[in-house]
């Protein structure tokens, strides 16, 4: 069975997607079978991952709506052991769609469980927000990546995600766990952004990943190139960064799995 992680935060430009993005290459490259669910309808994960949007067929909004399924829809990317359920702005209408229906928080759990044991990772990309599409996103994970920027409004409604967690552990999804916090875009010759480093560390514990990602000039160029750091960029610091991260998260998944 796979391990489900969503990397989640409601607050925008913190690098979400491109933790999404360079995290499952990276671990693809590692040996991993691995599926990113992008389920933002902005869709930069997928494109991120070299995807051209405008002449998909189907995408997750097909799949959550159930005109298809997974398997239906997902792509092979330009990484061997990597692929993507991919997004388009028609996903904008799935929370509308969903509304009415009877356990409207768990249809992504049940749709990926088809495809559970295909991959060992299962990375989701939820969009920044709290609505009931990030609601699904923590009802079908077992593990959550929170990618936190190094800037003065770091925490800003970070204790608003983790009450919308402790919630969806009560009464949804009782084994949900935080499985790192991740630091990025960290320019260490600023004093608050060291600061701010040691805030979350605080408040996180051990939670906290050991790797920091650095604000790197290659990170920001390579969504344009639909490629990963890992192709793009394999020497640069944000690739080094990502690759540690996976490591981090390969070992999380070996204690998650004993």
């Amino acid at each position: 069975m796979s391990i489900v992680y969503a990397v989640v935060n409601q607050k925008g430009g913190v690098g979400k997607t491109t933790t999404v993005v360079n995290l499952s290459a990276f671990l693809a490259l590692a040996g991993q079978r691995v599926l990113v669910v992008d389920l933002d309808p902005q869709g930069n994960a997928s494109s991120g991952l070299g995807i051209d949007r405008s002449v998909l067929k189907v995408s997750t909004y097909d799949v959550l709506i159930e005109s298809c399924t997974v398997a239906d829809a997902v792509l092979p990317t330009q990484v061997k052991g990597l692929f993507v359920l991919p997004s388009t702005i028609d996903l904008a209408g799935a929370e509308v769609e969903l509304m009415p229906r009877i356990a409207r928080e768990g249809y992504l759990k049940r749709l990926l469980q088809p495809v559970a044991t295909d991959y060992d990772v299962i990375l989701i990309d939820a969009p920044p927000s709290l609505g009931l599409l990030t609601l699904n996103a923590l009802v079908a994970s077992d593990a959550l990546i929170i990618p936190i920027q190094t800037e003065y409004y770091a925490l800003e409604g970070i204790s608003q995600l983790v009450k919308t967690i402790d919630l969806v552990k009560r009464q949804l999804n009782p084994t949900l766990e935080i499985a790192t916090v991740i630091m990025t875009m960290h320019d260490n010759r600023i004093r608050l952004a060291n600061q701010v480093v040691e805030e979350v560390r605080g408040y996180f514990g051990k939670t906290v990943s050991k790797t920091v990602v650095p604000r790197n000039v290659r990170l920001s160029e390579a969504p344009s190139h639909g490629l990963p750091i890992a192709l793009y960029s394999a020497r640069s610091t944000g690739a080094k960064a990502y690759n540690e991260l996976a490591r981090e998260v390969i070992e999380y998944g070996k204690t998650r799995t004993r």
